[in-house]
């Protein structure tokens, strides 16, 4: 199993929304960068991700399972697009901030902290154990 970070603005897409989309989830839409689309085409049914609030908030709020590999985005007639659904699994306890993730040492690697501007990005396997323990979550 492989473990990610999806990011989105509230007002574009939050938690909120994921979470009423229940059990049929959602297509991962809209993303136009190229090492995000690749990440998706990686992605297997059954792996996790963390769902960011970016912008504003700036933090962890819930956990994500991919439901669909990476297929055409329904949102352009472009073929270079590709997403994949994602249904909302549980949220956290603790809402984990980007603050947070800083000052963690373990996490100092990480793509958030790296590469913070980047939609969706890959989680390592110890990053993932660190941020549920911080969350106050099991996988």
């Amino acid at each position: 199993m492989n473990y990610w970070l999806f990011k989105s603005e509230t007002t574009t897409w939050s938690w909120d929304q994921q979470v009423a989309k229940g059990d049929a989830g959602e297509e991962w839409d809209g993303v136009r960068n190229y090492q995000a689309r690749n990440f998706m085409r990686e992605m297997a049914v059954g792996d996790l991700g963390f769902f960011y609030h970016s912008q504003k908030d700036r933090e962890i709020v819930g956990i994500v399972e991919i439901i669909a590999e990476a297929h055409p985005d329904s949102t352009t007639e472009d073929e270079r697009w590709e997403c994949v659904d994602i249904k909302a699994v549980k949220p956290v306890k603790t809402p984990i901030t980007l603050d947070d993730i800083k000052a963690e040492p373990r996490l100092s690697e990480m793509v958030l902290v790296r590469n913070s501007r980047l939609s969706v990005q890959p989680v390592r396997p110890e990053e993932w154990q660190i941020i549920c323990e911080m969350a106050g979550v099991s996988d």
